[in-house]
């Protein structure tokens, strides 16, 4: 019983777990590239509606590298969010430029 009620604790918890996850996001420069599916990156399982792409998980490692991942299999970006971390204008031409 007690192993029931446990696990009925963690099972209501785990939307508030998932919801305090950093975002990742961008924004492809030509929606046109966007994968019709789920596409899997370092770790991130990236989907797109359009230009915009989410993702969840993912490695651990600087917002710039991520960002030079995705750009060489989807193309140039205008926005990019890596767990938490927003590029700037000046490290997304960094980026993009890779």
């Amino acid at each position: 019983m007690r192993a029931l009620l446990a696990a009925a604790v963690l099972f209501a918890a785990a939307p508030a777990f998932a919801s305090d996850a950093p975002a990742t996001s961008l924004t492809l420069a030509d929606a046109a590239k966007a994968p019709a599916g789920r596409l899997i990156i370092d770790g991130a399982a990236w989907r797109c509606e359009g230009a915009a792409c989410t993702a969840t998980g993912g490695a651990n490692q600087p917002a710039s590298r991520a960002c030079r991942r995705v750009v060489a299999k989807l193309g140039p970006v205008t926005t990019f969010s890596y767990k938490g971390e927003t590029l700037g204008e000046q490290a997304l031409a960094v980026c993009n430029a890779a």
